[in-house]
């Protein structure tokens, strides 16, 4: 018997309508359930063909689990070694590679200092940097969010270089991201399951959280396969079995705004029902589908194009 686990913490809708659909499926030989963890010794294998991960990126101890599942033959999805290296800035310069079109986009040094530095750490950062450069090549209105994602958290809205400085101050020690607004006439949320299980949602950001699947936009059939073919090349590239990557249409142009969502909002209160049948059904069929493939203590995970393409000294593009 091959066993799919669900890690997950708070959220109940997504996971446990998961497992009863893979369940209902009676896949041969196959069991999903909650994963269970009594134990975790080195280098010995857990009792799952798959896991699929919905918390570890708040949990350091699940994530140092998952990896040595891994090692030892789990898939674990998503790659746990990757999504630890992963971050929006890169992602950003990668998509830069692909000729995915992004906001104009700089990386900012934390306003204090980290803990266990001082001064004499950072001989190698100019001071003051080229703000000059920064606010000409980003322009404003700006958006600043953190440089490792964390959802809406620490995102701000930035009208001036005044504005600007006042908030960075509060900023602390997160390093950040200085962005250009994209005002957009469409926003699309997309899934990405499986590097080809692709749907796209209208989306409206500005509306309230629980309102914001509820928005009219109507891409044309060229526009939709435009989308369809930027989502799958970030996620293949990137490497994710599950991700969502946020488009904004400006003048025709999709630009991608937020692609490093590796457990992505599936709430059924939040997503809708229709978008959450799509995901519970379609995650289903992949996780039954990793299940099937996986080999015990091979390696087992998604590795994207990026690294692939690395490690062959292959070109990007």
């Amino acid at each position: 018997m091959k066993k799919i686990g669900i890690l997950f913490g708070k959220e109940r809708s997504f996971p446990l309508a998961l497992i009863n659909k893979i369940n209902s499926k009676k896949p041969k030989g196959i069991l999903a359930e909650p994963v269970m963890i009594d134990k975790v010794m080195q280098g010995e294998a857990t009792e799952y063909a798959v896991i699929f991960d919905r918390i570890s990126q708040d949990v350091p101890f699940y994530r140092a689990y998952l990896k040595n599942a891994a090692l030892c033959g789990t898939a674990v999805i998503n790659n746990p070694f990757w999504w630890s290296a992963d971050e929006k800035f890169f992602n950003n310069c990668l998509a830069t590679k692909i000729k995915v079109p992004v906001p104009k986009t700089v990386i900012l040094p934390s306003r204090t200092l980290p803990d266990d530095t001082s001064e004499a750490s950072f001989s190698n950062l100019a001071y003051p940097l080229d703000w000059d450069g920064i606010f000409k090549y980003i322009g404003f209105p700006a958006y600043m969010k953190p440089f490792a994602g964390g959802g809406w958290k620490n995102v701000y809205q930035l009208n001036s270089i005044e504005e600007f400085y006042q908030k960075h101050a509060e900023t602390g020690q997160l390093v950040m991201l200085l962005q250009e607004e994209i005002k957009f006439e469409e926003y699309y949320r997309c899934y990405c399951i499986g590097g080809k299980y692709v749907r796209i949602m209208p989306y409206e950001p500005r509306n309230p959280h629980d309102l914001r699947y509820q928005a009219d936009f109507k891409p044309s059939e060229k526009r939709h396969k435009e989308m369809e073919d930027i989502v799958l090349r970030i996620c293949r590239y990137l490497g994710y079995d599950f991700n969502t990557v946020e488009l904004a249409v400006r003048d025709g142009v999709p630009y991608a705004i937020d692609f490093c969502n590796p457990a992505p909002d599936a709430d059924l209160a939040s997503v809708g029902e229709e978008n959450f049948e799509w995901v519970v059904e379609t995650a289903a069929t992949y996780a039954i589908e990793r299940a099937q493939a996986q080999k015990a203590g091979e390696d087992n995970l998604t590795w994207g194009e990026y690294l692939k393409r690395s490690t062959t000294h292959t070109q990007l593009y």
